[in-house]
């Protein structure tokens, strides 16, 4: 579980495919300012939301093993490049963000990103099976980054991104047509089978 508040922004230096007969490929990543001191094989660091493995550490770069599928449904994992960075929460820690699974829902298309005084405006394109679970006010997980949405429409949201976001993020590189991983609240997720279970209730 994660909170959505990066930690540090890693880079994506190698993508090597294994040799054991599967096709997942191994991604090397420079940790950049996220400490590793504390982290062991074993340990989930989500990667652009992307809840990943540890399969090996040395100094200031880890390694995870993503498959096909994973590849497949979400975006920023496939070439070398700067990903944002998160740590699994510990029971202790302060949620400074809202609860993220890393599991990401869909990959949205970005229409706008348009500068207003110092912040950006995004507006975000989402997949119409996610729209539902998307709310004005709510809370939305974009490339592990946890935010607040200030309206939505349709099939569209939008958010307000202060400068300190984008700073310490990798949204600060965002374009229209950039695709994103989105993952919705989990609480709504949780709402929804919820009320849909009800109803077979009789």
């Amino acid at each position: 579980m994660f909170s959505g508040i990066i930690a540090a922004v890693g880079q994506i230096t190698e993508l090597t495919p294994r040799h054991d007969g599967t096709p997942t490929v191994r991604l090397t990543v420079e940790a950049g300012g996220l400490g590793l001191d504390d982290v062991a094989k074993g340990d989930s660091i989500a990667c652009n939301g992307v809840c990943l493995t540890v399969v090996d550490k040395q100094d200031s770069r880890f390694s995870v093993d993503v498959s096909p599928e994973t590849l497949s449904c979400t975006v920023g994992l496939n070439q070398p490049g700067a990903i944002n960075l998160e740590k699994a929460l510990r029971l202790a820690d302060r949620l400074g963000g809202h609860l993220v699974s890393g599991h990401v829902d869909g990959v949205g298309e970005v229409l706008r990103f348009d500068p207003v005084g110092d912040n950006r405006l995004l507006e975000i394109r989402a997949p119409h099976s996610l729209s539902r679970y998307i709310a004005r006010k709510g809370s939305i997980t974009v490339n592990g980054v946890s935010l607040t949405t200030n309206s939505v429409n349709a099939d569209c949201f939008s958010i307000n991104l202060i400068p300190h976001t984008l700073e310490a993020t990798t949204l600060g590189s965002l374009q229209a047509g950039s695709a994103v991983n989105l993952e919705i609240d989990l609480i709504a997720r949780y709402v929804e089978r919820m009320l849909s279970a009800s109803d077979t209730i009789e």
